[in-house]
């Protein structure tokens, strides 16, 4: 449902649409521009021209400013001119239908109809308020959990992703610290969502440009360093003493944590993209997020009580261990010595 790639002659190449030199050339992907798009999650802008490329065929079609257009591509080649398949009313935007070149992958390669699943329903949680329809040959999921069919909208984001990470569980809070905030500088904006369930069975979910980031990063340090100061900033204001002690496994240990960053020119490491390393993400998270924090926890005494007794208590356990762990080392210290006659 968005706008549509343009069709038009290309600027720099008249004698081609916009679509063709998109669909055939390296590197022209709209990331490179800020007035196509604010965040992206590509690297280098070459996604669909590559999968043209492998793939043995391709059709595109594109409804823009009301009328359809079609065109074909094997092994990004086209196979004849843009098509004008005639007017079109209440749709917009681009739909691409491929199939991988069985002399690329074999004549066995098949899709992963539970990943594909997966990934739409986390992109909906990403969008939230976005409608994704999930439809799948029902011959690929016979016998499986994933459906054929299904609609995905989720109102209220990571909100509604923590919940139904949550479903049936009790936590220490009674409503989940979550929102988001525009970014310093005009570079972005981060979306977050926590909760500490009372069986410590923690779960963390980080995306940058809704690119999953399973080795966390930047961002990561950045809402964990926001969490932390905060939560000591405010035990300090109302004279919680026994806060000073805390450490960041004390507060996140355990913890479901949710965060989005939507972030104008993000660093991955690696091409598959697992982990942030724009150092400046850090400060950027940081600065929106505790000052969210702050404001949240004084709104919510009894929240802030609650979740300070808890922390407090994980650091009292980890303290006693430490404290346990000394005792019996310098018991089997004693015990090792050599009673004098025999040192001597």
């Amino acid at each position: 449902n968005g706008r549509g790639i343009p069709v038009d002659p290309h600027p720099k190449f008249p004698d081609k649409s916009a679509l063709e030199v998109i669909l055939t050339t390296l590197h022209s992907g709209g990331k490179f521009q800020n007035k196509a798009y604010q965040t992206a999650g590509g690297l280098h802008g070459v996604g669909v021209s590559v999968v043209n490329a492998l793939a043995s065929d391709l059709l595109v079609e594109v409804a823009r400013d009301r009328r359809l257009h079609r065109q074909r591509y094997a092994r990004g080649v086209p196979q004849s001119a843009i098509e004008d398949a005639g007017p079109v009313a209440n749709r917009r935007g681009t739909s691409v239908r491929f199939v991988p070149d069985p002399e690329i992958f074999g004549s066995k390669a098949r899709f992963e109809p539970e990943r594909l699943h997966r990934m739409a329903r986390s992109k909906a949680y990403l969008f939230r308020g976005v409608e994704i329809r999930w439809s799948c040959d029902p011959a690929l999921v016979e016998g499986r959990s994933t459906p054929a069919r299904e609609t995905f909208h989720f109102p209220q984001g990571l909100s509604d992703f923590l919940a139904s990470l949550l479903e049936g569980r009790e936590t220490v809070l009674d409503a989940p610290f979550a929102g988001e905030a525009d970014l310093a500088e005009g570079q972005g904006r981060v979306e977050w969502a926590l909760a500490w369930p009372i069986d410590e069975e923690g779960y963390q979910g980080l995306y940058c440009n809704t690119v999953p980031t399973p080795l966390g990063g930047t961002h990561e340090n950045g809402l964990r360093s926001a969490i932390i100061k905060g939560l000591k900033a405010h035990a300090e204001r109302i004279g919680y003493k026994k806060a000073s002690q805390l450490t960041p496994d004390d507060v996140l240990g355990g913890s479901a944590m949710l965060l989005s960053l939507f972030y104008k020119t993000p660093q991955f490491q690696g091409q598959t993209k697992e982990k942030l390393v724009s150092n400046e993400v850090t400060r950027l998270v940081e600065s929106a997020v505790k000052d969210r924090l702050e404001l949240w926890l004084g709104e919510h005494p009894a929240e802030a009580t609650a979740l300070l007794d808890h922390t407090v208590a994980r650091a009292e356990e980890r303290l006693a261990r430490k404290r346990s762990k000394e005792v019996k080392r310098q018991s089997a210290t004693r015990k090792l010595r050599l009673p004098g006659k025999l040192a001597d």
